[in-house]
């Protein structure tokens, strides 16, 4: 086991490079001068001359990508066109913030969608079962903005129950994570229902049944076991999904997280700023594939005997 991850972790290396290098040649590509965006509109050309000179943007785009990777090896990634901090520091600022709100919906959609989708697949056309899978359509379908909005007016405006911008406090955080959670929680709905219902039906569950196993021990230590494999792929990317979109969420409460420094970093063509953001939220996202990986061979004794069959080879 500890050399599948060893091989995983080593294989994210060329993924890690070769994100960074697409993005640097984007932001080579697109529109923009750094150098202006940071004098200003009245800096004079000899002034964007010399800044240009000074920061190596006249170079060769391979000679600037190769310095900036020699750096990153060594934990310099540089700093901000906008604000001169170093990178490093304006992420680590600013991603504890979208940890939380992503933490908190993930927990919520685990909470929440397992529990639902286990019932709705044990009681299937019942009326909870027609309620959950109409509830899951309609979060699937209402949009992330327009539905933080709709909190914030109901919670904030009306009930003045909760804090509508900012994230100075735990409640600042819940209407977020709600938000953010609906989408993820309509999919872990579907997905435990969908998995559940092919598990109950499969013949060593008829026969624990037959043999005279209880309806919760079947359920619970058979079923649901088998069935959280693909539930777990599905909040594992899921996560990863919701640590690299919480633009919108982050956008409409005013949280000033790591999807609004990639956007503005964006805005003002802050190379150093969006590549390291960038790489370093697929990094997380990585290493939480990995994680799911892991998990699986706690959840199913078969698969752990795979990963050693393949660490072997």
């Amino acid at each position: 086991m500890f050399k599948y991850i060893m091989k995983r972790l080593f294989l994210m290396i060329p993924v890690i490079v070769g994100i960074s290098f697409i993005l640097f040649l984007i932001m080579d590509l697109t529109p923009g001068d750094p150098a202006r965006a940071i004098l200003g509109d009245y800096a004079t050309q000899e002034q964007i001359a010399a800044l240009r000179e000074e920061m190596g943007l006249n170079d060769n785009f391979f000679v600037r990508y190769f310095r900036y990777a020699v750096n990153a090896v060594q934990g310099d990634f540089g700093k901000s066109y906008r604000t001169s901090v170093p990178v490093v520091e304006e992420i680590y600022a600013r991603f504890p913030a979208t940890l939380q709100v992503a933490f908190q919906a993930i927990m919520l959609s685990i909470l929440l969608g397992v529990p639902i989708g286990v019932v709705s697949a044990v009681r299937q056309y019942s009326a909870i079962d027609i309620v959950s899978i109409a509830t899951a359509l309609i979060f699937t379908s209402i949009p992330a903005f327009w539905f933080g909005l709709m909190l914030i007016l109901l919670f904030s405006l009306k009930l003045g129950w909760l804090p509508a911008v900012g994230a100075d406090s735990w409640k600042h955080f819940i209407m977020p994570s709600v938000t953010l959670a609906a989408a993820q929680l309509a999919t872990t709905i579907r997905m435990t229902r969908s998995t559940m219902l092919e598990v109950i039906r499969q013949d060593y569950i008829r026969t624990a049944m037959a043999k005279g196993a209880t309806r919760r021990c079947v359920i619970f230590k058979h079923a649901l076991r088998n069935a959280l494999l693909p539930v777990v792929t599905v909040l594992g990317i899921g996560f990863g999904n919701l640590l690299g979109g919480a633009l919108i969420v982050e956008s409409v409460f005013g949280i000033s997280g790591l999807g609004t420094l990639m956007v503005n970093s964006v805005k003002s063509k802050d190379a150093p700023m969006l590549v390291a953001s960038v790489m370093f939220a697929a990094l997380v996202g990585s290493l939480v594939n990995l994680g799911v990986d892991v998990l699986y061979t706690y959840i199913d004794p078969r698969v752990k005997i795979q990963y050693l069959r393949r660490a072997k080879s």
